[in-house]
C-alpha cells in the first residue's frame, strides 16, 4: 500500500480514513448498496505524511533563512506500509519511506544525520503513541545528492481497532425501502460516527522539526 501525505489539523493531526478499498473477507464491513461501489473498513492503519513534516531545510547560520545560506535540503517520500490484522491481539504494521537529501557544499564527503518521528493517531487527534528515531544521510566527496531509507512501527490493540458489534450490526443492517431509516445513512449518526473514529487508527511518519523549522515550512 502507498501512503498519501495527509493534510494536519495544528501541523500534527490528519484526517481519518474509515473505509478503505480492498477485497471483501469474512467480518469485514461492506457497503455495497445504492451507491454502486465497495467499501471495506480494515482495521489496519491508514498511513501517511502530515502537512509540513515532510521536508527539512538546513541552514548553516542559525537565523538567516536566504537561499545562499541553505547547506541542505531533505525530502521524505516513497512511504509504503504493510500490515497484519489477522493474526493474534494486535494490529502490527509497518511503514518504510525515502529521504532524498541535497547539499549545498560538496567539497568532502559527510554523513548527515536527521530524527523523524513515527506517531500513532486514534480518532484522528488523539496521539496513542510517539516514537523518535533517525535517518543517516552519507554524501560521497563530490555529491551533492544522497539518498537514505527509514522505517517505523505501530502495534495497535486490535480490541480497540474493532467496531462494537452493535455498530457493526446499525451500518451493515438491510434496510428496505418502507423503514423509516432506509434514507438515512447510518455513518451519519453521531453515535456511530464517533464509534468508527475511536476505533480507526493512522501511522504517521514525518522529519521531527523544531517550532522555527515547521513555521519555515508553513509558511516559504
Amino acid at each position: 500500500m502507498i501512503a498519501r501525505r495527509l493534510p494536519a489539523p495544528a501541523l500534527c493531526a490528519a484526517t481519518a480514513l474509515a473505509l478503505l478499498g480492498g477485497c471483501a473477507k469474512k467480518g469485514d464491513i461492506v457497503v455495497d448498496e445504492g451507491v454502486g461501489i465497495t467499501a471495506i473498513r480494515s482495521r489496519c492503519p491508514a498511513v501517511g505524511i502530515p502537512d509540513y513534516t515532510g521536508d527539512i531545510t538546513l541552514f548553516r547560520t542559525p537565523g538567516d533563512k536566504t537561499a545562499s545560506n541553505v547547506d541542505v535540503v531533505a525530502s521524505m517520500t516513497n512511504v509504503r506500509t504493510q500490515c497484519n490484522e489477522d493474526q493474534g491481539d494486535k494490529v502490527y504494521a509497518t511503514a518504510s519511506f525515502d529521504v532524498l537529501a541535497r547539499r549545498s557544499d560538496t567539497a568532502s564527503a559527510r554523513t548527515v544525520t536527521i530524527p523523524y518521528f513515527v506517531t500513532v493517531l486514534q480518532g484522528g487527534s488523539t496521539v496513542a503513541s510517539k516514537r523518535v528515531g533517525s535517518v543517516t544521510i552519507n554524501f560521497a566527496a563530490g555529491q551533492d545528492r544522497a539518498q537514505a531509507k527509514g522505517t517505523g512501527s505501530a502495534n495497535i490493540d486490535r480490541a480497540a481497532a474493532t467496531l462494537p458489534a452493535e455498530i457493526r450490526e446499525r451500518i451493515t443492517r438491510k434496510r428496505k425501502a418502507g423503514d423509516t431509516d432506509a434514507a438515512v445513512d447510518p455513518l451519519a449518526d453521531p453515535q456511530v460516527k464517533a464509534a468508527v473514529s475511536r476505533s480507526t487508527f493512522e501511522l504517521l511518519v514525518g522529519f521531527q522539526l523544531n517550532t522555527e523549522q515547521i513555521t519555515y515550512n508553513a509558511t516559504r
